[in-house]
């Protein structure tokens, strides 16, 4: 099953690496006897799902995920194979649609508001009156 990470990506399934492993957690003595953590890999500096662009950024942005240029990602949060399998397919799209996003426009600096000023000023005001009223009265 191919796997739609964006309507302008799809990673094929046989690009999709997958490994199972008995997985800890939830499951009770049913967890010791079956394979249900799923460990999802692909190979970003292979595939040829991607354009050049999109895995240059991608192995700029995931440089910390990924070994040899393979990212990987694990599920063993449910009871069932086939959920994980569900969920790591969810985390990988994910993740590459997040590696893939276009960068948010940088924030500009802007002054507060007169009134903002001056509201907060006024509750800076009732604030030191508030623990005025609490001091102890001076003799004079």
């Amino acid at each position: 099953m191919d796997l739609e990470v964006s309507p302008a990506l799809t990673i094929p399934a046989s690009e999709l690496g997958w490994r199972f492993s008995r997985s800890s957690g939830p499951g009770g003595q049913h967890v010791n006897t079956s394979d249900s953590r799923v460990e999802l890999s692909w190979n970003v500096a292979d595939s040829a799902a991607l354009s050049d662009a999109q895995r240059l950024m991608l192995m700029t942005r995931l440089d910390r995920r990924l070994i040899a240029g393979v990212v990987t990602v694990t599920a063993s949060e449910q009871r069932s194979q086939l959920r994980n399998r569900q969920l790591a397919l969810a985390k990988l799209a994910n993740l590459v649609a997040e590696g893939l996003a276009p960068e948010a426009a940088p924030r500009r600096a802007t002054k507060p508001t007169k009134g903002s000023n001056r509201r907060r000023l006024a509750a800076k005001e009732q604030r030191a009156a508030t623990k005025r009223q609490r001091q102890r009265p001076t003799a004079d």
